[in-house]
């Protein structure tokens, strides 16, 4: 429900669905521009082939912030700007400084390069889903980079349409990204949305199905959400602010017509809100949803009336999160809310003419010990994803017998998803299930006679057999007590004896909960003798609702301790020492290493920083900075005193101190629109003129992706191979 600015930076992890990450950037040349020198006085370690390698200097140019009587000097705000090509060319040659200082490691990286991209399955397909008379199907032929989107009516695919092959359209592009495809009600019309610059702006399009026309209708600056009107002539989409990248605007769009004369159908003028549209699962309401970090309201409108008004479900009343759901063929809609103090959430029902909250009833209660995080309505049965104690459990109610029970698990820790099911008058429910040792796995489950079956397990070319690799949960205790999950990984050869290399992961932001996903990528790891750990940490929401409130705003200072004291556990029960700990965050979670390389440097052998969100006060005050003012019910308002002052005190690029501090690697991506590069660009270069040690401090910007990194199946692992290739390099000496 929250309105997030950052997207989450998954590692390593490999999904059933088409899956982004990030690319290792084209060598660069090293160019010694005006912006750019050499340093002698702070040389990274060096071996003999590195002797006269030296890392870029970037150019001071004071600029005074005030504000709060408070005065910040910030010497590289200069690079905030990517049109000046004194930035490009710093950029460049950081990234030729990374790439000279890693050349050592070119072999290992083009070994895990192939060995992991070796365990893909090239030609794949996903499970084939059935909506309003066809089955769709994602397929990847052998060698593509892209999905290949197709249709059938017979289940066995042997009158098999394709609808869009991704590397068709991709050719010609450095980056592309296919986001969305929505079908007209006729089955004859398809939209679909494509960005080629990784800004996230993306165009939407339509393919006439009949004839295989591309039409020449272009709708600009789209965040990708849009659903069909009954008429199959209208289309209802939400447009960016091509400045802030605010989801701002819901129009409607009629096949034919160029889109400047799309007519406004709502703006959502608080600056704290998004806005998105898409279509309920009965397919009868096209539906409105603002939302910012802690209030919602939706609009509602008949599909097959497009030219009617929207209706506002419930006014927004701050504080009241809720969702809703079309409930088919009871004359209802379901709501999941907060309402009342259900700090974990509760459902309601009301009729679906009588929709404001004096009309909501309770369906399902607040639990205190249990978050409900999802649910799926169909015809007999509502099934209920909860977490509890960390773990998501899938209840399952027969809502004519008023009877329920949960799904058997029996991994110690798992990851469970049950979106997905599109067709409601079914018994039958899809399920995909994974754990550290369990490659992702669908299910169909017969609700009524509680037997399942296995409809695809993620394979991993060459073999993989779980038993060779030990997964365990534990609770942590944090320094005030609090109880912090941590589930680790490791081959079984691999001895605990404190000397083990041990990669540490988190996230802790927006209530987004870290799960333990089975990584084909990461077994690269495993295989050579590291530990993975994952600290479920505050901030996140995997102890429920409350875990999240305990890592924000005024409390945030609790995600950082946590990760730390997972840290020091990890050392003290011997799993690892100081000389062979890793860590690693992305976005949220970079300013998570931010946090922890300014406060505990020593703890720390080497630290991967990706896309991290390091200069908080700058962006956080700057409501121009794309998604900045959607954020302030997450880390707060600096323009109010209490929060500057609380944000100012773990703010990484502020708080960089004169000290040593651990081998670092920092990436980004030049068009990155969640969280800009200068962020990370003018992090390093500070840390550069404070640093004591000798310690590598790298930066890898890819010149042509943003925020989710390069776009195509397999390139991504290229950066991954980087990453890996740093930690093994190091942990080897």
């Amino acid at each position: 429900m929250a309105f997030l600015r950052f997207y989450i930076y998954i590692f390593a992890t490999e999904l059933e669905s088409y899956h982004m990450n990030k690319i290792i950037i084209p060598f660069f040349s090293l160019i010694m521009l005006s912006a750019c020198g050499t340093n002698p006085k702070n040389e990274n370690k060096e071996t003999p082939e590195m002797s006269d390698i030296k890392p870029p200097v970037c150019e001071l140019i004071p600029k005074e912030l005030n504000i709060h009587n408070d005065t910040r000097i910030d010497n590289y705000f200069w690079l905030n700007d990517r049109e000046n090509p004194k930035v490009i060319d710093y950029l460049n040659a950081e990234n030729s400084y990374t790439k000279s200082i890693l050349s050592t490691t070119d072999q290992l990286q083009k070994d895990l390069f192939n060995e992991m991209k070796g365990r893909i399955k090239e030609d794949d397909q996903s499970v084939p889903y059935f909506k309003n008379g066809y089955y769709y199907q994602t397929k990847y032929a052998e060698g593509g980079e892209y999905p290949i989107y197709t249709r059938a009516k017979n289940k066995d695919f042997s009158d098999v349409e394709v609808l869009i092959d991704g590397n068709e359209m991709a050719k010609d592009y450095e980056y592309f990204d296919l986001a969305n495809l929505e079908m007209s009600p006729d089955n004859k019309m398809l939209a679909f949305a494509t960005d080629t610059v990784s800004r996230r702006l993306y165009n939407i399009q339509f393919k006439n199905l009949e004839t295989g026309e591309i039409l020449s209708d272009i709708i600009p600056n789209s965040d990708g959400s849009f659903a069909w009107a009954d008429d199959n002539q209208t289309l209802f989409y939400s447009a960016q602010d091509p400045e802030t990248l605010r989801s701002d605007k819901i129009l409607k769009h009629k096949l034919g017509q160029p889109s400047k004369d799309d007519e406004l159908v709502f703006t959502e003028t608080d600056d704290t809100f998004g806005c998105y549209v898409y279509k309920s699962k009965s397919d009868k309401y096209l539906i409105i949803s603002s939302s910012s970090t802690l209030t919602d309201e939706f609009q509602t409108l008949e599909a097959s009336n497009p030219n009617g008004k929207f209706k506002v479900f419930q006014p927004r009343i701050k504080g009241l999160e809720y969702s809703i759901s079309h409930y088919e063929g009871h004359d209802q809609f379901v709501i999941l809310t907060n309402k009342d103090g259900a700090t974990n959430f509760k459902m309601m029902i009301c009729e679906e003419q009588k929709t404001s909250i004096d009309n909501w009833k309770e369906f399902i209660p607040h639990r205190d010990e249990t978050l409900i995080e999802d649910y799926s309505l169909f015809d007999n049965h509502i099934v209920l994803s909860e977490r509890t104690a960390g773990l998501v459990h899938v209840r399952i109610i027969n809502s004519n017998k008023g009877e329920d029970y949960y799904l058997p698990f029996n991994d110690e820790s798992y990851v469970v998803n049950t979106s997905g099911n599109t067709e409601f008058k079914t018994n039958k429910l899809k399920y995909w299930y994974t754990s550290l040792t369990t490659p992702g796995t669908t299910y169909e489950f017969d609700m009524d006679k509680q037997t399942q079956e296995v409809l695809k397990q993620q394979e991993i070319v060459g073999g993989f057999n779980p038993d060779e690799y030990t997964s365990k949960r534990f609770f942590v205790t944090a320094r005030d007590g609090a109880q912090v999950p941590m589930t680790i990984v490791y081959k079984n050869t691999t001895k605990i004896d404190g000397n083990a290399p041990l990669l540490q992961y988190s996230y802790g932001s927006y209530g987004s909960s870290t799960e333990p996903y089975f990584s084909n990528s990461k077994l690269s790891l495993l295989n050579r003798g590291f530990i993975y750990a994952i600290s479920h940490i505050r901030g996140g929401e995997e102890m429920g609702r409350q875990w999240y409130e305990d890592g924000k705003l005024e409390k945030k200072w609790n995600t950082f301790n946590d990760f730390i004291d997972c840290s020091k556990y990890l050392i003290e029960e011997g799993y690892t020492n100081e000389s062979k700990l890793f860590a690693m965050g992305g976005s949220a979670g970079g300013l998570l290493m931010g946090v922890i390389v300014n406060e505990n440097p020593e703890l720390y052998k080497g630290v991967i920083a990706a896309v991290p969100f390091v200069d908080v006060m700058t962006t956080m005050l700057d409501a121009s900075i794309p998604l900045t003012t959607g954020e302030y019910d997450e880390w707060g308002n600096p323009n109010e005193k209490k929060y500057y002052d609380y944000m100012l005190s773990y703010s990484p690029y502020d708080q960089v101190k004169k000290q040593a501090y651990p081998n670092m690697l920092v990436t980004t991506g030049l068009h990155d629109s969640q969280v800009q590069y200068w962020e990370p660009a003018k992090w390093v270069a500070k840390l550069r003129t404070k640093k004591t040690d000798d310690n590598l401090l790298l930066l890898h910007t890819n010149m042509s992706a943003g925020h989710g990194g390069a776009s195509g199946r397999f390139e991504y692992l290229k950066e991954i191979a980087m990453e890996f290739a740093f930690m093994l390099m190091l942990a080897e000496e």
